[in-house]
Order: C-alpha cells, then structure tokens, then sequence
C-alpha cells in the first residue's frame, strides 16, 4: 500500500454513541477525533474518508454505500465499535460486508482515536 491509498475509517456517530459508558469522551471530542484523523491522514499523503454509521438500523445499508464510493485500499474499524459488547453483531456485520465488498482491502483496528495512523502503518 502506498501514501496514496484509499482509507474509509468506520466507526458510530456520535448520536449513536452511549457516553455514559466512554465518560472520557463527549460529543465535542469525539467530532473534534473525527477531524483531527482526516487532518492527520491528509497530511501523510492519505485519501481518507469516515463512514460513521448507527448501531444497526442503516449500518450495513451505509457501509455498503461507502465501500462503493470510496473503493478502499484500507479499512479501519474503530474501537467504539470493536470493543463494546453491546455491538458484538455488529461488528460481526461490519467485517463480513467488508470481506464480502472490499475483498482486497487490508483491515486494521486502532486502539483509540488517535493511533489510526500506527494501524495503517502496519499494513502499509
């Protein structure tokens, strides 16, 4: 993979997210997270874009969308998704859509909002 690719980041929208359970997020951080990602991809020669989806209702309905209009050469699914065991289905939802319409896509997981770039880093 080169300084060129195609990155679509996953994660919940921040309407979707229980704060209560990330008390050290707030709506402000998290969007300010969103941001400062793009901002950094950008900057290291990336071609990124966020799908940020909700907890299940149009989820996979856009991820799919995105995954067509972006063609990415990475995907990153995000922890807010990942390690919460209220969305266990769909994550499990999210990496099959991604098997089944970017089977040549790497995926990667960051930790937080702002190691996204070490994730790409190891595939790249």
């Amino acid at each position: 993979m080169n300084k060129k690719s195609k990155i679509l980041l996953v994660g919940l929208q921040s309407s979707s997210v229980d704060f209560e359970k990330w008390p050290q997020l707030s709506v402000e951080k998290l969007e300010k997270a969103f941001s400062d990602i793009i901002a950094e991809l950008t900057q290291h020669g990336y071609s990124a874009v966020w799908c940020l989806t909700d907890t299940g209702e149009t989820a996979e309905q856009k991820l799919t969308e995105s995954i067509e209009a972006v063609d990415p050469d990475l995907v990153i699914v995000g922890a807010g998704v990942r390690t919460d065991p209220d969305h266990f289905l769909l994550f499990e939802k999210i990496i099959n859509i991604i098997h089944k319409k970017a089977p040549n896509a790497h995926i990667a997981f960051n930790t937080n909002p702002y190691d996204t770039i070490e994730a790409i880093n190891r595939w790249s």
